[in-house]
């Protein structure tokens, strides 16, 4: 028991309370408790009847069965270990920068969710972080079916390509994938390569709620700004000495960016064989899920 107090100690703080109210709502729903119904996101009751607290639930709950329970289990495994990562590496240190990106994914499934009618936000949402994972790690090598080897930044699509082709689904993948390109546009390429505002920047008063620290993470790098034209050399003045002159132009020089490395040859090899059984198994899945709602 203590093994396990430790361990749920040491995951980071919105990872661990994502994946236990995940847990703990799903796990209601499994048993009665609360009906299901009263859990997923329904436009009707939750503006007709003011039931507000649905797009929240909606994120926690997913119904757990025979035939959804190792899809479910699939997605707690991408919740800890790509949101751990997130929040350990890239936003490791910024507790408020990583909840302002979270919740702006989380308000992006709930509109989308309500236009398409999704009652149920969990896979968008798991893959939206998993996006902007590998978008800040794009070197990084994961591994996949029969042993196959490519970096990250071609596995959502790997995911999407893969689950049209077994499942004939994809849409889950497609909005998380949108969710997140969007967030990590506007987090990193749109302020650092465009020159514009932080637009996700996280307000005072989460600032104030959950103030930044010195950690140091080891995932993730943020894409660094393009290269600029370097400053041609300042002409000699009057009296100068050629020694001054490369002086003065020396000290107009900018001082280059120092980014970290990532270790491009990381591997995850476990993470190869649990999506090819979870894919399997999405073909009872998206029969049963339809036909759910």
């Amino acid at each position: 028991m203590s093994e396990f107090k430790d361990w749920y100690n040491s995951v980071p703080f919105f990872t661990r309370y994502w994946l236990t109210f995940t847990i703990a709502l799903s796990l209601i729903g499994r048993f009665g408790i609360i009906n299901y119904y009263y859990m997923i996101l329904d436009f009707v009751p939750l503006v007709q009847q003011f039931q507000i607290w649905r797009p929240l639930t909606a994120l926690f709950f997913y119904p757990i069965g025979p035939s959804t329970g190792f899809h479910f289990l699939i997605n707690c495994y991408f919740l800890y270990n790509y949101s751990q990562r997130l929040e350990t590496g890239m936003f490791a240190g910024k507790p408020a920068d990583y909840c302002t990106m979270l919740v702006f994914n989380w308000i992006c499934c709930v509109i989308i969710g309500l236009l398409v009618n999704l009652p149920l936000l969990m896979d968008p949402m798991v893959l939206s972080v998993l996006y902007v994972w590998c978008q800040l790690n794009k070197d990084v090598v994961v591994s996949f079916w029969f042993g196959t080897r490519f970096k990250a930044m071609y596995l959502p699509w790997v995911l999407l390509a893969f689950n049209m082709v077994i499942s004939g689904g994809g849409v889950m993948e497609l909005l998380g994938i949108l969710i997140g390109h969007l967030s990590f546009f506007l987090l990193f390429k749109y302020p650092q390569e465009f020159g514009g505002p932080a637009l996700l920047a996280p307000p005072a008063f989460l600032k104030q709620l959950f103030p930044d620290t010195r950690y140091m993470g080891r995932f993730g790098t943020a894409p660094t700004a393009r290269p600029r034209r370097p400053p041609a050399p300042a002409p000699p003045c009057s009296g100068d000495t050629p020694g001054a002159a490369a002086t003065r132009s020396a000290a107009t020089e900018r001082t280059p960016n120092i980014t970290r490395n990532i270790d491009a040859n990381e591997r995850t090899p476990i993470l190869g064989h649990l999506i090819f059984v979870f894919y399997l198994n999405r073909f009872v899945l998206v029969h049963e899920y339809r036909s759910m709602w």
